[in-house]
This record gives C-alpha cells, structure tokens and sequence, in this order.
C-alpha cells in the first residue's frame, strides 16, 4: 500500500491541540485498492462474501468487480490519518469511537483512494484532549465516497 504520492501533514504539540479546532487537514496521497489486500483482510475476519473475493461473481453485480469491505475500509482510517497529522508529546494516543458512520459507495479493487480530514471540536479530558475528526475516504473519479466519519481520538500529555 505505498502512497502514489506525498501529502503534506500537520504536526501539532499535545498542549497545542486545542488551537487546532476547525482546521482542515487536507487529504492524504492516492494509494490503490488490490485484491490480495481484501483477500487477506477476509481471511483475517473470515468474512468472504463473494463480492469482496470472487471476482468472477462480482462482475455480475452492480458493483461490476470486487470491492473492499466496509470494515477494511475504515481499518484504513487510522494509518492514513497518520499521513496527515502527527501529535507529538502524546503519552499515549488511542482510537476512542465513532460518532458516525457510514459507507456512502463502494471501494472497488483497482480503484484510487485517499482520505480527506477536518478537525473538528477538541475537547479537554482528563490527562489530555478528544479530537472530533471528521474523515471521507474518497475514490478517484467516484460521486461519494467509500467512507464518511465522525472519528475520535484520544491522546494524552
């Protein structure tokens, strides 16, 4: 999964998090979706639906070929918001929830994506910050995209 091509990320003290709220993060560089990546990814779940692994099946649905799972696809959002921000003199950092999301279309094999962010509210916690980040995964030429959400992360002094 190597970047088509760079993009530029923020890099943000902990303590300065908060001055960060609202800010647009922009988008990550391309990479593109192959089968032998949803193929281990179903394997790992061992949800091998047809329209993920067989690629004879799925081009007779309206998907016209394979596509990535939902759940692949938002496993993806974490190392791709590394590319665009990076926090720095955390403790620790976690993945904390979702406030929504949705898979808007689909991801197909063969296709270009990126992901495209905004922070949103960064709230004080106990020992740090939350940040809102709301994220799309965007396929190349695509109307919608693979993924829209409202993620939170922790990270703490």
């Amino acid at each position: 999964m190597e970047p088509t091509d760079r993009a530029v990320g923020t890099e943000v003290e902990v303590a300065a998090l908060p001055q960060h709220a609202q800010t647009d993060l922009g988008s990550t560089a391309w990479r593109t979706m192959d089968q032998g990546q949803v193929n281990r990814f179903a394997d790992l779940t061992e949800d091998h639906n047809p329209i993920h692994v067989d690629p004879d099946l799925a081009a007779a649905t309206p998907f016209g070929g394979t596509i990535a799972h939902g759940y692949f696809t938002l496993a993806m959002v974490a190392p791709l918001l590394e590319e665009l921000l990076t926090v720095n003199g955390a403790s620790m950092s976690i993945n904390y929830g979702l406030d929504k999301l949705r898979f808007p279309g689909p991801l197909p094999v063969g296709s270009r994506y990126r992901a495209k962010a905004r922070l949103g509210d960064i709230d004080e916690i106990p020992g740090g910050f939350q940040l809102h980040v709301d994220v799309a995964i965007e396929v190349e030429d695509a109307p919608k995209p693979a993924l829209a959400a409202e993620c939170l992360f922790r990270h703490y002094v």
